[in-house]
């Protein structure tokens, strides 16, 4: 990568400039996530892994995106209420984005580019075949909830489906590994 991950800017749910600095030297598991998908319980899980696993370093890091579908049509106000309300969702939420396209969000440049294939790639992409939709190019984040697993370092170690949650053994055992290394 060219620049730091930590240096992209990104702005919390609120609107407040950020970036990923704060979380230097944490195990981060980066989500595109909507309210309006059929994939939308994985907030549950999502919240699961994140209050069990917060202590030892992990962070979940929600990046709404309506890329798909229009899934996720709010605010970010709307969204942050619904997140709350519906899953009691603490992990942190950044402003909507977009995920791919020409208006992709350089972090998903970025991840993108360090990760190219997921795991568990393949079953939800026949699915969506079935519902016409066959992206063109494999590298780009294929659905609402795709999972990037950054090291300590902000190294893109791993990357998972959509349909993998995050409670999925594969997961976990990622973010443990990570985890381990202190």
């Amino acid at each position: 990568m060219t620049a730091s991950i930590y240096d992209i800017p990104v702005k919390k749910i609120d609107g407040t400039e950020s970036s990923l600095a704060g979380y230097r030297g944490k195990v981060l598991l980066v989500v595109n996530v909507a309210s309006k998908c059929g994939l939308t319980p994985q907030y549950e899980s999502l919240e699961k892994l994140y209050q069990g696993k917060h202590a030892q370093g992990l962070e979940v890091l929600g990046f709404p995106a309506n890329n798909f579908k229009g899934q996720e049509p709010g605010s970010d106000a709307e969204i942050s209420q619904f997140c709350s309300l519906t899953y009691d969702v603490h992990f942190p939420l950044f402003s909507k984005i977009s995920v791919l396209g020409a208006d992709r969000h350089p972090l998903y440049a970025e991840l993108t580019a360090a990760q190219p294939a997921a795991i568990g790639d393949g079953p939800f992409r026949e699915r969506l075949k079935g519902y016409g939709v066959n992206p063109e190019n494999t590298t780009d984040v294929l659905w609402n909830f795709e999972k990037f697993l950054l090291n300590r370092k902000g190294d893109v170690v791993a990357r998972f489906a959509p349909d993998v949650a995050a409670d999925d053994p594969r997961v976990v055992a990622a973010i443990d590994a990570e985890l381990a290394k202190g």
